[in-house]
């Protein structure tokens, strides 16, 4: 008997193995899309920004990947192999396709690009603005006339260019931590209203998630 008791002691299990620190800490802040810790070569982090940070193989190593037939006319010209390519994020669930070329090489980078602009427009970081410096990526897409973009910079990146969905981010970043508010945006990134509303028009998914930000606060939406 006592050993039978001494037995069921040693099942017991330890207090000090109850709540390991993991469980204990708190939820990510960042909205719109869950967010898993992840290490890249550079950093480990859980900000999202850092998925658009990660080359090409990096981010579709994160992805499940599938190919399908897409539909198209008929003819001797259809399409008979599964060439489109369907893109899932597995931290955010985001979901990126692409069917419009026969080849699958091309449909997968085209989806593979459109994913990043997706993680740019669907996915934020909390900002603090009391203690807040606009990160280059931001300062590369805006016009030359903010007074806190420097010659060093670099001339002004526009939507056509692969690297404008790093900074559309980060302006969405903060246009969310302003509520929407254009005139507040621009006046911490050196702008004028119409400025900052006219870079905000110049791409029409950014358009978009500024207009449905501001309407669902009840804001008149850019024109």
């Amino acid at each position: 008997m006592a050993a039978r008791a001494l037995f069921r002691w040693a099942l017991l299990p330890s207090p000090k193995r109850l709540a390991p620190p993991l469980l204990r800490t708190p939820r990510s802040r960042l909205t719109l899309a869950p967010i898993e810790a992840f290490s890249s070569s550079t950093s480990t982090t859980n900000s999202a920004t850092n998925y658009l940070r990660l080359t090409d193989e990096e981010l579709m190593a994160l992805c499940d990947i599938d190919t399908f037939k897409a539909s198209g006319p008929g003819g001797q010209h259809r399409n008979k192999r599964e060439s489109a390519v369907r893109l899932k994020h597995r931290p955010t669930g985001i979901v990126a396709q692409a069917a419009e070329d026969r080849s699958q090489h091309k449909n997968r980078a085209s989806a593979l690009a459109r994913l990043r602009k997706l993680l740019a427009l669907e996915v934020r970081k909390v900002i603090d603005l009391n203690d807040y410096t606009p990160p280059t990526e931001l300062l590369q897409i805006l016009p030359a006339k903010s007074t806190i973009r420097g010659s060093d910079v670099g001339p002004q990146i526009g939507p056509n260019n692969p690297k404008f969905a790093l900074g559309m981010q980060a302006l969405l970043d903060l246009i969310y931590a302003v509520e929407g508010s254009v005139s507040e945006a621009a006046k911490i990134l050196g702008l004028s209203t119409g400025a900052l509303s006219r870079l905000i028009l110049s791409d029409d998914s950014l358009r978009m998630s500024v207009n449905g930000l501001r309407t669902s606060k009840g804001m008149r939406p850019l024109k």
